[in-house]
Parts: C-alpha cells; structure tokens; sequence
C-alpha cells in the first residue's frame, strides 16, 4: 500500500509540471536575460490573483542555481500590497522555457515561456500546467497593440479562453509599503 501511495503521490506531482497540449515552450531561452522585473499585463482569473491590480513579477538567481520569485499586487479593497515568494528550477534543458515553480512546499507547477520578444526580452508570454493558467508580461506597464494582438491570436491557438482575460491595471502605482 505505501508502494502505491508513493507512486501515485509522484504520478501527482509529475503530473502538476507538465504542459497543455498545444503549448511549446521557446528553445534558446536565456535566463540571465529574463531574471529582473516584468507587469502583468493581462491574464486569466485565480483565487491567488483575484481583485489584484499593479502585478508585478521580479525573477532574481538563487544561491542554488534556482530561481527565486516574487510576485506582488495591490488590492484596492482592503488598501495594501500583496506578496507571495516561490523558488523555481528547470524542468529540463535550461536553454528552454520549460521550468516548474513552488509558492507553498514541496508542490510545484509549471511555468512555460511559450512566446518570448527574442530580441530584447520585452514581453512574454506564460502558462501554466493547463489552458486555466495564462499570462502575458511585460518589461513595462504596457504592451504595444500589435503585441496585445499577437499575445490574443497566440493563445487563442493553443486553446486559452481569451474573452475571460483580465487586463491588469497598471495605471497610477498606489504607494508601495517598503
């Protein structure tokens, strides 16, 4: 029975780090240029982003050789900033965006850069383990119109509900606590 357990326990865990059926992540990904701050643009709804606006999202490398993450946003509601650090590693080759991240413990999810400004690493575009999971970031707190366009048509592709994305606010920076 503890066999068994284990196995499925690994199945379970596996399973939160793979990737949506028609999700690729980029090949020829480089980490150095990504790591450092990126707004959230646009996504799709989750009780762990609901009613957050001003989203930001800063990648910096981990004495480990990992990632560490921290995701930060600001709810109107209730007048403060929200934070939640995580840890992110590779799920393969490092020179694809391919990579499982973990807020809480020993669970991770995935995390996949399936399209990428290759030329100056701009913008991105993210999912997660399943079409429920998407995000398109930015090195600024705004996109071009041709990139909204292209970040719709990419995902609308893979199969993501576009007409339930959430446009982040940006606009007018509420005063951070630190």
């Amino acid at each position: 029975m503890k066999k068994a357990f284990i196995a499925f326990a690994t199945l379970l865990l596996a399973g939160c780090v793979s990737l949506p059926d028609k999700v690729t992540p980029v090949s020829g990904f480089d980490l150095q240029r990504y790591l450092g701050t990126w707004y959230e643009i646009a996504r799709l709804d989750h009780s762990f982003e609901r009613g957050l606006s001003h989203v930001t999202a800063e990648y910096r490398l981990r004495d480990d050789g990992g990632v560490a993450v921290t995701n930060r946003g600001y709810n109107s509601a209730k007048g403060q900033w929200k934070d939640a650090t995580g840890k992110a590693y590779f799920v393969g080759d490092p020179t694809v965006g391919h990579l499982k991240v973990s807020f809480f413990g020993p669970f991770y999810g995935t995390y996949a850069v399936f399209g990428l400004d290759e030329a100056a690493y701009q913008y991105a575009f993210v999912s997660g383990p399943d079409t429920d999971y998407l995000w398109l970031l930015s090195r600024n707190p705004t996109v071009p119109d041709e990139v909204m366009a292209s970040f719709n048509n990419e995902a609308a592709e893979r199969g993501f509900d576009i007409d339930s994305l959430i446009r982040v606010d940006q606009a007018d920076r509420p005063p951070s606590a630190d």
